[in-house]
């Protein structure tokens, strides 16, 4: 059953995201009728949602109550979901956001991603296609604290930790330090960051980086990948004249494991 406050079912309990188990999931929508919806289709799926219609409100909530996950709406009274995502970015941080927008527009897409959502989608949305999201989504944060998959394990390299000079990522720990600062990296960023880091040197093609980090064959339109590399990038330090992520036209991307 969904829950109007998250902070007293907070047990410690990691997600168990095939079932939805003890995942805490924090609905920012301020149509009420399809947030209702939404929350029973997911609580009768064993999640433990809590709802939110006013996007300042939502804010502080997130703050306090630290859900697993947040489905976040982007027309919202008080603050829409872009700055709502913005700001939980620049205080550091890395809840998992899954951005839902009315407009099947590339602008909000690719404006999302480059505040830091984890992944999107187009209203109104089939409420399976919603629950494959966020399933994927709790599978990357599951392993990102430490509760890893089978698969996960299997493509992880042996000693778990890549070193390009000042870079140093590890994939049990999902951690990458520049230097002595530890990154603030979202959980797709380091999923990105270890893909392209662990085939460094070579090309990798768009319609593969989509389809290992989502699951999603490559149309020839998505720009996903092009907006959360570029927020990577930043995070690198990588300017125009020294570029570790490099794009190749048209083939796709190449992490330089050289110049750190």
């Amino acid at each position: 059953m969904h829950n109007d406050s998250l902070a007293n079912r907070h047990n410690g309990d990691m997600t168990d995201s095939s079932t939805g188990l003890y995942a805490r999931v924090m609905l920012v929508e301020d149509d009420t009728k399809l947030a209702s919806l939404t929350a029973a289709y997911l609580s009768a799926r064993e999640f433990i949602v809590a709802i939110e219609h006013d996007g300042t409100d939502a804010l502080t909530r997130i703050v306090i109550e630290k859900p697993d996950l947040i489905i976040l709406d982007v027309m919202l009274p008080g603050t829409d979901g872009f700055d709502i995502c913005r700001k939980l970015r620049a205080r550091g941080n890395t809840t998992p956001v899954l951005m839902l927008t009315a407009r099947d527009e590339d602008i909000d897409q690719v404006l999302g991603l480059e505040l830091g959502a984890d992944d999107y989608l187009t209203k109104p949305v089939q409420p399976r296609v919603l629950l494959a999201h966020i399933k994927a989504i709790l599978r990357r944060s599951a392993d990102a604290h430490g509760v890893h998959s089978a698969s996960a394990r299997d493509n992880a390299r042996p000693n778990d930790k890549l070193v390009f000079g000042r870079l140093h990522i590890g994939f049990q720990t999902r951690e990458a330090m520049l230097g002595k600062k530890r990154m603030n990296l979202t959980v797709a960023e380091f999923d990105l960051l270890w893909l392209l880091a662990s085939n460094a040197g070579r090309v990798l093609p768009r319609a593969e980086i989509l389809r290992t980090l989502r699951g999603l064959e490559y149309d020839g339109f998505d720009r996903s990948i092009d907006s959360r590399m570029s927020r990577l990038r930043k995070k690198l330090g990588d300017d125009i004249d020294n570029a570790h992520i490099k794009t190749i036209r048209p083939q796709g991307y190449l992490f330089s494991p050289a110049d750190w």
